[in-house]
């Protein structure tokens, strides 16, 4: 571990991504207001000022996870939600008439902070799930000795940390070991919040990146953003074609280069995680992470024009961020989706 002071703190995300509402330069619009995802929260703390000046609206944005952003959008208390997981069926007819719209493209790490073990240690999806279920209990498991020959593994006992709030990154990591993993897809299955049967739990990928700093032997899931702004020890997972691809952006990129289809009009999400092993430079939790909006909105046209910034001009802020531009088509069928809003 080679930092332990978390520099991106809750009340520092909410210092900076909590700007006020107030009158664009046109005058009369107190601006577009949005919560949700912790994921996309570092990408909204740079559109907001370069919007407010190419755009003139400011954006308010509580990051108080995906869970929080669709129930504010379904409550309509928020312009828009944001969330890394597609809502369910259930939460799609809670929420009326409502459009998700796939507005960046990011992963969901796996760190660790495990005295004098290296960086880049390597991880399978079974391995991670017979860790979050408890069945492996110490980092020189057989297991994770087979993964990483010659490395030195102390017998410390490993802490899996966990989102306790309703997480995009929770619905990816988990969505992924369901894939890989019967066992976890029987016992825990894969949604926003599940029940993991122990560990630690915090609030926000800042709360969980704040554990993973002060307990030493632990790992969590948490966003690539955080884990590469506060230099934590990362692993690298074994994907479909037995590869370990390093995550970041060309990896997340292989990952969407894989999708056989696109969200149609803007209705439900497409999952990225375990791509096939046609992918081999896939990095397998990859992730959209999703903007929320009501299709009959009084600040339909406000909105409409600014997602249609973020899925062009806005993605060229991603990459600083390690986040991967859209896809063409993926851009495409965001434009026409937000079109439809009315």
């Amino acid at each position: 571990m080679r930092v332990r002071r978390f520099r991106l703190s809750a009340a520092t995300i909410l210092a900076a991504l909590g700007l006020a509402a107030c009158g664009s330069a046109g005058g009369g619009f107190a601006g577009l207001e949005g919560a949700g995802s912790t994921l996309v929260a570092p990408l909204l703390n740079v559109w907001q000022p370069e919007y407010a000046r190419s755009g003139g609206v400011t954006v308010s944005y509580d990051p108080i996870g995906s869970g929080g952003g669709i129930e504010q959008i379904t409550a309509r208390t928020v312009d828009f939600g944001a969330s890394d997981a597609p809502m369910t069926p259930a939460q799609a007819r809670a929420c009326g008439a409502c459009v998700e719209i796939p507005w960046a493209l990011a992963a969901t790490d796996v760190a660790y902070h495990v005295g004098g073990v290296p960086n880049r240690l390597r991880f399978s999806g079974p391995v991670l799930a017979a860790i979050w279920t408890g069945a492996i209990t110490r980092w020189n498991a057989p297991a994770l000795e087979r993964l990483n020959p010659g490395v030195h593994l102390p017998p410390t006992r490993i802490v899996p940390i966990h989102r306790t709030d309703g997480s995009g990154d929770t619905f990816a990591f988990s969505d992924y070991l369901s894939k890989v993993s019967p066992s976890f897809a029987t016992a825990i299955g894969h949604a926003t919040t599940v029940n993991w049967p122990g560990g630690i739990g915090a609030a926000g990928n800042a709360g969980v990146g704040g554990a993973l700093a002060g307990t030493n032997g632990s790992i969590a899931y948490i966003a690539i953003a955080y884990v590469l702004a506060n230099h934590f020890d990362y692993g690298l997972i074994e994907n479909a074609a037995g590869r370990f691809p390093v995550p970041g952006l060309p990896s997340i990129s292989a990952a969407a280069a894989a999708l056989t289809a696109v969200p149609h009009s803007g209705r439900g999400g497409i999952s990225l995680t375990d791509p096939p092993a046609t992918a081999p430079g896939a990095y397998p939790i990859s992730t959209f992470t999703y903007v929320i909006v009501p299709r009959a909105s009084r600040r339909g046209r406000v909105i409409v024009r600014f997602i249609d910034w973020a899925v062009t001009r806005g993605q060229r802020s991603g990459p600083a961020l390690d986040f991967a531009p859209l896809p063409r088509r993926i851009v495409a069928a965001d434009r026409a989706a937000a079109a439809a809003i009315r």
